[in-house]
């Protein structure tokens, strides 16, 4: 399953150096609501994908084991800092949020952050992220927003969200003030691509990739800070998230030096309960 880049960003990406640990998703980053509007005229070589529910189940009882990296440095070099780690990721259940039923995909340990909860709706209009336990204040601001749309149409491109003047729910320049923030965030659909990863080789992944771009106004100097997020994802038919590679550029508020945070985690294992989704499971709103 796609995994959240805001809540993993606003985790990490602005914290001092020694506490930027990142990261699902995807979580995907990879989110549009209702304010999204197409980017990018239809492409009449395009691909429509069929069946594209069977990229992402989530029956319960789903259970898939990532070995994942983190490397930490800065802009010139990237692996100052290397750690290993395994997370495991599981449909546990359903629960009712705003009336509705979502899936509760519980992880072990994403990007060695420690456990936590996502919640997701799958219907015929696609995937919609309703938000995780621990979230966070920028995240409670945004959510519910979808993260996947059907049809899934390759290429194509939107823009996952653009809000502005959100609380950051962090003092950043330790003035005794929360900053805010604007945030916009892209999604595209790049390809089908072949993939290999330990758990085996997948023909025709779909290849996603999200883009989020943070402007912090700090309210002691009245400056301007950005940090970015990419993250690309790739989703074998019939298995789910096979693999994810996240860069973050992360600001620093006292000299113009960016650190580096990458994330790869890769699939080794995966067990499925029933073969694919079931998409009549959900009924489109």
């Amino acid at each position: 399953m796609i995994r959240s880049i805001v809540s993993d960003m606003m985790k990490f990406s602005l914290l001092p150096t020694s506490n930027c640990l990142i990261y699902r998703l995807f979580l995907f980053e990879v989110l549009w609501i209702a304010l999204t509007f197409p980017a990018y005229a239809a492409d009449p070589s395009s691909v429509l994908i069929e069946n594209v529910h069977e990229y992402f189940p989530d029956h319960v009882g789903n259970e898939w084991v990532y070995g994942g990296t983190m490397n930490e440095g800065g802009m010139v070099q990237i692996a100052e800092k290397n750690t290993q780690f395994t997370n495991v990721s599981k449909v546990m259940g359903e629960e009712t949020i705003e009336g509705l039923k979502v899936a509760v995909f519980h992880d072990t340990n994403p990007g060695n952050q420690g456990p936590s909860d996502s919640y997701y709706r799958r219907d015929a209009a696609g995937i919609r992220y309703y938000g995780s336990k621990p979230g966070t204040t920028l995240e409670r601001q945004l959510v519910p927003y979808q993260i996947v749309r059907f049809p899934l149409e390759i290429p194509s491109s939107f823009h996952q969200f653009h809000r502005k003047g959100l609380k950051l729910g962090m003092d950043i320049d330790r003035d005794g003030e929360s900053e805010k923030v604007d945030i916009v965030a892209i999604s595209s659909a790049l390809g089908l691509e072949r993939v290999s990863v330990p758990s085996g080789t997948y023909s025709k992944a779909i290849r996603l990739e999200a883009k989020m771009t943070m402007h912090v106004h700090l309210t002691g100097s009245g400056k301007t800070i950005q940090g970015t997020d990419t993250m690309t994802v790739w989703f074998g038919r019939g298995v789910g998230l096979l693999k994810y590679i996240e860069r973050q550029t992360i600001p620093s508020f006292r000299s113009e030096n960016e650190r580096v945070i990458e994330v790869t985690e890769v699939l080794e294992k995966v067990t499925l309960a029933t073969d694919v989704a079931v998409l009549p499971k959900y009924h489109s709103p």
